[in-house]
């Protein structure tokens, strides 16, 4: 668990759930019938700053509010995807008093102190203490007021998150990530750089970088491979004199090769390698009937390169709080055009804004679970549902992991609770599916979210289960991040993409050139190749070391999945079924989902819940 820190001073907070009147969905996060009440609570208050997890919902939101904004109440989106002169445009606007409500992300968590803000409305759960508590101080910004807020959950498992977030900040707890060890990728610029700056000597130079706290347990090998990195590229590489950048003089110390070098870490040092975006540009036409004509139109902001991809020419989206339409990929822009009012348009998602569940927060979560004594503090339909969850299965105590299996249109599913966050849930799930793969029972795939996760197979998990006691222990053991950890590394995609941001970060593959930049594309392929030799060459190379350690703390949270199992060891609880339960069907309803939105997409899954919820309870 995270260490816990205590706020004193100040005026004490006043933070509430937004409560509807009536029940909240068992899935989905996008918080459409919160939007009516959302718009009369900015009605009703002189500035508000209504807080999303994600672009995408920063998007929905926007619209929704706009769709409802008869009284055309001036609101501004912000997100970090939107043109730098369009977000300083808002800020300054809202600075400026000149708006009733601004629709942001992360983007407003720091850096603005804004004194006519009076109201913080988050949308969906807030995944830490510590985050909500950033986001609930930019109203009142004063120290003698306190800050007023609402938190708004969009599902019932979010009630739990918002009522287990609104305890931590009764008592002004918060939740503050482990610290990180160093990574080897940022060392090895800091040598180069160190070079840059003047001959150093080695050993003085590793008692210096021990002295930083993220380094301060760096063993001399590790310290020794990366000047060696700098200095030859590694045993693979040191054949080609490019990745050749210091050398060790008759003196015995270590210099830059030539002035070359310094020039080009001047270029591309930093350690932030931006994700593959397309600028949006809104495209106009050399005439009637003539095509669009690239770089004529206002850039509008960036999406992802894949969210493009996935589109055809005269598809829709909304971006920047306009309903666009796809045209085409020119080089690195997606060119558009307005929509005709009235069509219905797909949303980009950015995988770069996914929030886990925090460590603390998780806990809180169980704990509240677990305790049917804390459920009538539960409001819309949470508690009544965790109550028909009681007769119809089992609710796990704090420490426990609740495993069911049943069987529903001739698959047989595994539904499992850790209630540790998204990113540790898909780790578990690609894990989970090469042993049950293994154990012959031919999944056929699995979905996570940041409470649970579904497998669904041919082969019967409850049949098994009963008939071998050991078979979900041993299913969920700690050797999982064994030799199934690493073949799914050497398997993995994901492995090229992290190499590629280590590879940039360490210098050995450099973006920019005295009057030119290398393509997303040319980095891509030159990457590739470098990762391929040295996979088959130096498998314990220190790129690939590093590449390992960004995976499996930044995408995979291979770490705390490590506590989760090491938490259930003799604690997993297993209830066989013959139908799906009320805890799973939020799981089920994720499985197969299509990227639908608006009104349609809502009666969709109202139905699809409400069939399932009488399966539940049948």
């Amino acid at each position: 668990m995270a260490d816990l820190i205590v706020v004193e001073g100040g005026a004490e907070p006043d933070i509430r759930m937004l409560e509807l009147g009536q029940d909240l969905p068992l899935a989905g996060h996008m918080g459409a019938l919160s939007m009516p009440a959302i718009y009369g609570l900015i009605r009703d208050h002189r500035t508000t700053l209504v807080f999303t997890n994600t672009r995408f919902q920063a998007e929905f939101t926007f619209q929704e509010l706009w769709r409802l904004n008869d009284e055309v109440l001036p609101i501004a989106i912000h997100h970090g995807s939107l043109d730098v002169e369009q977000r300083r445009k808002v800020e300054a606007a809202m600075a400026a008093g000149r708006l009733k409500a601004v629709v942001c992300t992360a983007t407003l968590d720091l850096g603005i102190d804004w004194g006519d803000v009076d109201l913080v409305v988050n949308v969906g759960a807030p995944k830490g203490a510590s985050r909500i508590m950033q986001r609930i101080g930019r109203a009142n910004h004063r120290l003698d007021e306190p800050s007023k807020a609402y938190l708004a959950p969009t599902n019932r498992f979010e009630i739990l998150e918002c009522r287990a977030a609104l305890d931590a900040v009764a008592v002004a707890a918060q939740d503050t990530p482990d610290a990180r060890s160093g990574a080897l990728d940022v060392l090895a610029q800091h040598v180069l750089g160190r070079a840059c700056a003047g001959p150093f000597e080695l050993s003085a130079f590793y008692d210096e970088v021990r002295q930083a706290a993220p380094y301060r347990d760096l063993p001399y090998e590790d310290f020794e491979a990366a000047v060696d990195f700098v200095a030859t590229g590694g045993y693979a590489l040191r054949a080609y004199e490019r990745f050749a950048k210091i050398a060790r003089g008759p003196d015995g110390l270590w210099r830059i090769r030539d002035g070359r070098v310094a020039q080009q870490y001047r270029l591309n040092v930093g350690t932030i390698v931006a994700g593959t975006m397309l600028k949006v540009r809104l495209g106009r036409s050399a005439g009637p009937g003539k095509p669009l004509v690239p770089r004529r139109g206002r850039v509008l902001g960036e999406v992802e390169e894949g969210f493009c991809e996935t589109m055809s020419p005269g598809d829709t989206f909304v971006f920047a709080g306009e309903t666009l339409r796809f045209e085409a990929i020119h080089e690195d822009e997606a060119l558009v055009t307005r929509a005709p009012p009235g069509t219905d348009p797909m949303i980009p998602s950015y995988a770069g804004s996914k929030f886990p569940l925090s460590t603390f927060l998780a806990a809180r979560v169980r704990a509240l679970l677990a305790d049917p004594a804390e459920w009538d503090r539960l409001p819309m339909g949470a508690d009544q549902w965790l109550r028909q969850q009681s007769r119809r299965s089992l609710i796990p105590a704090a420490g426990d992991l609740l495993i069911e299996t049943f069987p529903r249109q001739k698959r047989h599913y595994l539904v499992a609770f850790p209630f540790e966050g998204r990113l540790a849930h898909q780790t578990l799930g690609m894990l989970l599916t090469r042993r049950l793969e293994r154990a012959r029972l031919r999944p056929l795939g699995f979905v996570a979210n940041d409470y649970g996760i579904a497998a669904w197979c041919i082969g019967d998990v409850g049949a098994r289960a009963k008939a071998d006691p050991a078979f979900l222990p041993d299913l969920f053991g700690e050797d999982m991040l064994g030799d199934d950890l690493e073949d799914w590394f050497d398997e993995s995609a994901m492995m090229k993409r992290t190499f590629r941001d280590c590879a940039v970060i360490a210098g050995l593959i450099e973006r920019r050139h005295p009057g030119q930049e290398k393509t997303r594309r040319q980095m891509t392929v030159s990457t590739d190749l470098v990762y391929d030799v040295l996979r088959r060459h130096e498998p314990g190379h220190l790129l690939l070391r590093a590449a390992r350690q960004d995976a499996a703390t930044g995408l995979l949270d291979v770490k705390r999945l490590g506590q989760m199992l090491s938490r259930i060891r003799g604690r997993i609880r297993h209830k066989p079924l013959d139908r799906v339960s009320p805890l799973a069907v939020s799981l089920i309803l994720e499985i197969g989902r299509e990227r639908v939105f608006g009104e349609a997409a809502d009666d969709i899954l109202a139905e699809a819940e409400a069939m399932l919820l009488e399966e539940a309870l049948a």
